[in-house]
């Protein structure tokens, strides 16, 4: 049975629980500030549609989607269960309730059972991604040739930027209130991009880009670098490929560490109609 749900505390026990299996944790749920960003302020968001499962009086799994009807599109923002059952009777919720929507899925990779059930339904899946955080700000890093983005550059950095994301350079440029952006300039065109939020205790790269022919001069680390600057003094994570060890190693240069229980995956699954 699933219920729609309007207060957790009694599902703290639940949460706790699952929250500790390296098998079944949420990578969304790793700190105090994204559990209540994640799932404690669901309850009060419009957008945002918090359902438990059950078996009996049993809560069997518990779940936060991101639902945006006039876009036809819905992202798993919780996922917590050990429960097959569970999971099926998520997705045939969904498939009744929202057909044609385009789901994502950003779940724990070791999460077999979840990741069985997308796959029967034919689901298609990013690399798996290893979450990265920076603490601590080690030195200092040149940031020549990075601006803020600006309308003057905006149909370049539009026509660059990545496409198969829900945060497009059109939505990320109309975002003001959670994404600064900032571009490097090279020869008076834009040669990459870096999206960031700055309204967290922890911020996050949203997206990090360098054009093919501006690669292997400097760009990528001129914009981190930017980024972290502006960051101060709060903290920062990203997600990379487990398999980019380029970016990898930029990445630890600058200061960020691998987190315990943060690798994540991502599910696209059209429901039908």
């Amino acid at each position: 049975m699933i219920r729609i749900l309007h207060a957790l505390d009694w599902v703290a026990p639940f949460l706790a629980d699952l929250n500790q299996d390296p098998d079944y944790s949420d990578p969304h749920l790793l700190t105090e500030e994204q559990i209540q960003l994640n799932l404690c302020n669901a309850i009060e968001k419009q957008s945002d549609l918090v359902l438990g499962v059950y078996d009996g009086d049993q809560i069997t799994g518990l779940f936060v989607f991101l639902v945006l009807p006039e876009e036809r599109y819905l992202e798993m923002i919780v996922g917590l269960s050990r429960s097959s059952a569970a999971y099926r009777e998520i997705l045939n919720f969904l498939r009744a309730c929202y057909p044609g929507f385009q789901a994502d899925f950003v779940f724990n990779p070791r999460n077999e059972l979840l990741k069985k059930l997308l796959e029967d339904r034919n689901a298609a899946f990013d690399p798996v991604q290893r979450r990265m955080n920076l603490d601590d700000y080690i030195q200092e890093h040149d940031t020549l040739g990075i601006v803020p983005l600006s309308e003057g550059y905006l149909s370049e950095y539009c026509a660059m930027h990545s496409k198969d994301v829900y945060w497009t350079g059109e939505k990320v440029y109309r975002a003001t209130d959670r994404f600064r952006v900032f571009l490097a300039i090279e020869d008076g065109h834009v040669a990459g991009y870096v999206d960031v939020t700055h309204k967290f205790e922890e911020n996050e790269v949203y997206d990090l880009l360098v054009r093919e022919a501006s690669r292997q001069r400097g760009w990528g680390r001129k914009l981190m670098a930017k980024a972290l600057a502006e960051n101060r003094p709060n903290g920062m994570l990203l997600f990379v490929d487990a398999d980019n060890d380029p970016a990898i190693r930029l990445y630890q240069s600058l200061g960020f560490e691998f987190v315990p229980k943060g690798d994540n995956q991502t599910a696209f699954w059209k429901i039908p109609c």
